[in-house]
């Protein structure tokens, strides 16, 4: 079973000290290994980066299909694993799927890799 590190509570302190101050544990290892699988991937890098430069930081998954050229259940899969790393909030309107940036979500994962 996957662990994914919580990276929506933006006040907590990261899951382990930045990487250059200190050794992770394995467990520290694992859980910000499987944050950062979710980005390891263009296609959800790309979707991360037009849901940020949407306004509100918010776009509808029917916006998301043409820019990255892949068909609806695609993009939904890639916007599930970035929602369930904690990246993106999911709210239904109607039938469509909007996508919101977590404030902070990327913030945390730099900081890990930053000495501060």
């Amino acid at each position: 079973m996957t662990t994914i590190v919580d990276v929506t509570d933006v006040t907590a302190g990261a899951c382990c000290a930045p990487l250059v101050r200190e050794p992770l544990t394995a467990a520290e290892a694992d859980q910000l290994a499987t944050t950062m699988k979710a980005l390891a991937d263009p296609t959800r890098l790309r979707l991360l980066s037009i849901v940020a430069a949407s306004e509100d930081s918010e776009a509808c998954v029917c916006d998301l299909i043409e820019p990255v050229g892949l068909s609806q259940p695609t993009v939904s899969h890639h916007l599930k694993i970035l929602t369930a790393a904690g990246f993106l909030t999911r709210s239904k309107r109607g039938t469509w799927a909007y996508f919101t940036l977590v404030p902070g979500a990327l913030d945390r994962v730099s900081k890990l890799l930053v000495a501060s």
